[in-house]
């Protein structure tokens, strides 16, 4: 059974600026604030916004909703040195101990961002229609591999030209059999369906059941040779890719 499974769940909420992010942590948190002990950190780079925004709104207790602002790109602080929000998520999690989910909201980034699996256990990535109903079929790691992606603010397709239906289509065929949830925040069925990810994620977490992955900084690709790889090795000097078969790879 992981280690992990003895302490909280920690679930990243990912995305590009204004996919709306903070207002599907604050849906989170009032579906699941009454039955479960949930707490909260959001990423900004100089601002603590998305923690006053969500403290005002009275989704959780005001104290179980902190902010780290990382003064550098975004996705610097959930990947490449996770140390101040992990410090951030042990100290909320003895605080308030036990917690049962403790959800990190990333600072707007690009499709690139993802979350390390040394920070949390599951992520989401969030697109909206607004954004382009082309973005899914673009893939990118996140798109393509995290927990959950949701397509959101669908109720919005018809004002800015998206087919939405073809959108998610996209997505599910950039996922392979990853799950795809469109949403919106009327509809009061997508909201449970994404309430529910969340509960069996838990649940699963609890019982030793869900190992977290990462997604990867990049998307498999194919080399000039026609072999496909994907990115689960490292890099080494010299613009080179070391991969889990140890061949080595130059990008340039």
């Amino acid at each position: 059974m992981p280690e992990s499974a003895g302490r909280a769940l920690r679930l990243g909420v990912v995305g590009p600026v204004g996919v709306g992010k903070s207002t599907l942590i604050g849906t989170l948190c009032r579906a699941l604030g009454e039955e479960l002990s949930v707490a909260v950190i959001t990423n900004d780079i100089y601002t603590d916004e998305d923690a006053r925004m969500l403290r005002s709104a009275g989704v959780l207790p005001v104290e179980r909703i902190r902010a780290v602002e990382t003064g550098a790109c975004p996705h610097t602080a959930i990947r490449d040195d996770v140390t101040p929000n992990l410090m951030a998520v042990e100290d909320i999690e003895a605080d308030f101990a036990p917690v049962d989910i403790t959800i990190v909201e990333s600072g707007g980034d690009n499709l690139t961002a993802t979350f390390s699996p040394a920070l949390v256990d599951a992520q989401i990535f969030i697109l909206d229609v607004a954004g382009g109903g082309d973005v899914a079929r673009k893939g990118g790691p996140g798109v393509e591999r995290a927990d959950l992606l949701v397509i959101n603010k669908t109720d919005l397709a018809p004002y800015v030209h998206v087919d939405a239906e073809q959108m998610v289509a996209d997505a599910r065929a950039a996922r392979g059999g990853l799950p795809v949830l469109p949403h919106s925040e009327s509809d009061q069925d997508a909201t449970g369906r994404l309430v529910q990810w969340v509960r069996t994620i838990l649940d699963d977490h609890r019982h030793g059941r869900h190992v977290p992955r990462d997604p990867g900084p990049m998307a498999p690709h194919s080399h000039g040779d026609g072999t496909v790889h994907s990115h689960d090795g490292e890099h080494a000097p010299g613009g080179e890719h070391v991969h889990a078969d140890g061949t080595r790879h130059s990008h340039s």
